[in-house]
């Protein structure tokens, strides 16, 4: 559980990470829409989806987000080489998962045509665009290079 300060009347919300992921979290208070966690707490990829894609990608750190789908077998082949990523993070950038399945809307809007797509975002900036199987050692040097 995290605990969130809304914006708005500056309540102090609990926020449970996992159900972020799906569920758009709002103040217990006033109702307004609560930004969502930035690091899942156990060093995995957070799951972003259409209702909190922009709250997560628009942070100033580079978030490096996985276009991916539960049938694509290259993205299941890249996926541990993800979370060694994230695991690597210290807090430094944010790794994310977006189902393309599942969160269309978002993937139609960054033209994901091909999976896995990696995007790499500064405050809310596509800033580079990896597609295809990529080994750890060049996804570290992408992110890296957006410090």
């Amino acid at each position: 559980m995290a605990i969130v300060t809304c914006p708005n009347c500056g309540t102090k919300n609990r926020i449970d990470e996992n159900r972020a992921g799906q569920l758009q979290p709002v103040c217990g208070k006033c109702g307004t829409k609560l930004p969502v966690p930035s690091e899942s707490a156990d060093g995995h990829p957070l799951v972003v989806t259409d209702a909190n894609f922009d709250q997560v990608v628009a942070q100033a750190k580079p978030v490096l987000v996985d276009f991916w789908a539960e049938w694509c077998g290259p993205c299941h082949m890249i996926a541990p080489a993800l979370e060694d990523v994230a695991r690597e993070s210290g807090g430094r950038y944010v790794v994310a998962k977006l189902n393309v399945d599942e969160n269309q809307q978002t993937a139609g809007r960054y033209r994901i045509e091909g999976i896995p797509t990696l995007l790499i975002f500064k405050s809310g900036q596509v800033v580079d665009r990896l597609v295809g199987l990529q080994p750890k050692q060049s996804i570290m040097q992408h992110l890296l290079a957006k410090l």
